[in-house]
């Protein structure tokens, strides 16, 4: 590995590029999971589940190895944990290109979950080298690079699933392969080592880590926004392919293609919007506009009559892009240098409880609500709640981040 390396500017084009190609091999198999799911099970309905059930299975490996990674991350750097994770996902995409039957396909997702827990070290990462009144829009770029990497993905996805739904997968080793190639060459170091923590299974159980949430009041209610935010946007790959197909007959590229203008309209707002918004609302304020536009769209998805009604829906939906910046950014300004890698694993921990917990709820709604024995006959119940989840989150968001946090050391002491 190379030496540690100042912060500068090239740093952040490094990571952001590594970003979105990790985020492009991601994006690459959401249209055509469900439907391999499919081959292996069979129904439409029984399909839902269990795409929900493999969902909720990469969160709980995030839960357990997030705050693992970015305790390791703290110790031993970003650049190793970053690197060997763009390789094991490579390894892993191929693993699901070849599988010959389901149980095959939740080892693959099991081990993605795992490798995935990467991006804890990605946003520690960009905390090392921007200064807290920055972080918010330093924040915003990831989005952004995340976003780009999810209009190539399912649009790369959407065309290679109609040669076959094995054919994404193949190109998703393959990014992730660039990835590591292309972080081994350039991607510096940004952690110094007298800013580093001695690595403690203390700290970096799921549970150790979570303890650094309740360090501050104001920490504590950020995470339970956070966690809100997690639970609506989970009703995306818990349901949206299956959803669109069964309700409106969208087929795969129809797919990628409305996932492409989506992952549009992110990287406008969290790359160019979220830092003038920031100027005139202030975190807190854009925090709040963020998550009601984001519930405003999910509540419009979900009552939405034909294909098209739906496509106008995710014009307001953007706006919640510019809640993750800000909460982001909120956060870290309560925790000290030497504990972003912990606290960017408590929020993967978060994030990954309710990875676990609503596409599976996400996933029997749907269930329920369509076909010929359908408990309730409301195809978009699922969306509609999920917008219910994110305007309690941004009522939430406006109580508790009411005044400016200073960073706490391990102990809880404000420094």
């Amino acid at each position: 590995m190379s030496p540690v390396l100042r912060p500068r500017k090239a740093a952040t084009v490094f990571i952001l590029v590594t970003a979105a190609l990790d985020i492009v091999a991601m994006g690459i198999v959401i249209p055509v999971l469900p439907a391999l799911i499919e081959q292996f099970a069979g129904a439409d309905a029984q399909a839902g589940t269990i795409n929900g059930a493999l969902i909720a299975l990469w969160a709980l490996m995030q839960f357990f190895c997030s705050p693992v990674i970015g305790s390791l991350s703290d110790r031993f750097g970003r650049r190793p944990v970053i690197l060997l994770s763009a390789l094991g996902l490579a390894a892993d995409y191929v693993l699901m290109a070849v599988s010959p039957n389901l149980w095959w396909l939740v080892v693959g997702r099991a081990v993605a979950g795992i490798t995935s827990s990467s991006f804890t070290t990605v946003f520690a990462y960009m905390a090392d080298v921007t200064p807290p009144e920055q972080r918010a829009r330093a924040y915003g770029l990831i989005g952004a690079a995340f976003s780009a990497g999810f209009i190539a993905g399912p649009l790369l996805g959407g065309l290679l699933g109609e040669i076959s739904p094995r054919a994404p997968f193949w190109g998703a080793g393959l990014l992730s392969g660039l990835a590591f190639l292309y972080g081994l060459v350039v991607l510096p170091e940004s952690l110094p080592p007298e800013n580093r923590m001695a690595f403690s299974w203390h700290r970096a159980n799921p549970f150790g880590a979570l303890r650094l949430l309740r360090s501050h009041p104001e920490l504590s209610g950020l995470a339970l926004v956070n966690f809100m935010l997690h639970v609506s946007h989970q009703v995306f790959p818990a349901v949206f392919v299956l959803y669109a197909a069964h309700r409106y007959g969208w087929s795969a590229w129809d797919v990628g293609l409305l996932l492409a203008v989506v992952g549009a309209l992110d990287m406008v707002m969290q790359g160019l919007l979220v830092s003038r918004m920031v100027k005139w609302l202030g975190d807190r304020g854009t925090m709040v506009v963020g998550l009601f536009g984001g519930a405003a769209g999910l509540a419009c998805m979900g009552l939405a009559p034909t294909g098209g009604w739906f496509a106008l829906a995710i014009l307001p939906n953007a706006l919640w892009g510019l809640a993750m910046p800000t909460i982001q950014s909120l956060m870290t300004q309560r925790v000290s240098p030497s504990e972003q890698g912990q606290l960017q694993g408590a929020n993967m921990s978060v994030a990954s409880v309710a990875g676990i917990l609503s596409p599976v709820f996400f996933g029997a709604v749907y269930s329920a609500s369509v076909g010929s024995e359908a408990l309730f006959p409301l195809p978009g119940a699922a969306f509609l709640i999920a917008a219910l989840v994110l305007l309690a989150g941004a009522l939430i968001g406006w109580v508790v981040a009411r005044r400016n946090g200073r960073a706490v050391g391990a102990d809880g002491v404000a420094a």
